[in-house]
């Protein structure tokens, strides 16, 4: 089923509440504006949250003679998503499993979505290194298409220290690190603009200089970009949130990282 895929991108985090998710969204979402097809696959499954990120929390997984077909996010199938929110039914069902039962289901993902062609597949994992990054390891070993992992940390000492031993994990499991994006790097003011940094600044960019990774660039907490994402759907008169992301000030902090990894050309 991977092998309409033309690259695979893991995005990965030592610890929770750094912001991956969003990281990811927005991965997607530069790339989309530039005129690729994207897939993202969420292999969070006790926290799965890009249904809503996208705002296509009532999309259906249907079944066909191949397999699962993803949610697509509009008839153009720029966008196509896969995520175990989808068959929870409610946003606040919990999901208590075994680490085998975890496994299968990603097993599940990776063998029976039927992905059209996609240049790029974005796997939003969950945090740490637990049985789902096994089970993604596992599978992808020995896929030729993965290109490797770009690794999200916030600037705090607590959160750098986890994101070594994620890098730690990568270099077991043979995942190429693409590079470190620190999130979370200070506060626009909604109303004047100005960056803050609350909590610190600097700390990624120290830890790639000091690992010989590259740096991917820092990205700060926009409160616009949270209110585009939590009222995409009632703006939708406005244009859809592929649109109205280039509209963001984040955006061009992401375009410049595509440029970084090569997925897109400087203009």
């Amino acid at each position: 089923m991977l092998d309409n895929v033309d690259h695979i991108v893991l995005v990965l985090s030592g610890k929770g509440g750094v912001g991956k998710s969003s990281v990811t969204t927005q991965l997607a979402l530069t790339l989309v504006r530039q005129g690729y097809k994207v897939g993202v696959l969420d292999i969070d499954l006790t926290g799965p949250s890009m249904p809503r990120m996208f705002g296509i929390e009532e999309g259906k997984i249907h079944q066909s003679s191949k397999g699962w077909v993803p949610v697509y996010y509009d008839e153009s199938k720029r966008l196509a998503v896969m995520s175990l929110g989808f068959l929870l039914g409610d946003r606040g069902n919990s999901v208590v499993w075994r680490g085998p039962k975890k496994t299968g289901m990603i097993r599940q993902f990776i063998k029976d979505v039927q992905w059209e062609h996609l240049d790029y597949l974005l796997v939003d994992t969950p945090p740490g290194t637990s049985d789902e990054h096994i089970a993604i390891a596992e599978e992808l070993r020995y896929c030729d298409n993965v290109d490797g992992a770009v690794v999200v940390t916030t600037p705090q000492l607590v959160s750098i220290n986890d994101v070594r031993k994620e890098l730690n994990f990568c270099q077991k499991v043979n995942f190429k690190v693409l590079g470190l994006v620190e999130n979370m790097s200070g506060f626009v003011c909604p109303h004047c603009a100005e960056c803050t940094n609350i909590f610190s600044s600097g700390g990624g960019k120290a830890l790639a200089k000091s690992l010989d990774l590259p740096f991917l660039g820092s990205v700060p907490i926009d409160p616009t970009f949270n209110e585009l994402i939590e009222r995409q759907n009632e703006w939708k008169e406005r244009g859809d949130l592929i649109t109205l992301y280039g509209e963001s000030s984040l955006s061009a902090i992401f375009e410049n990282m595509a440029q970084q990894l090569g997925w897109i050309k400087a203009t």
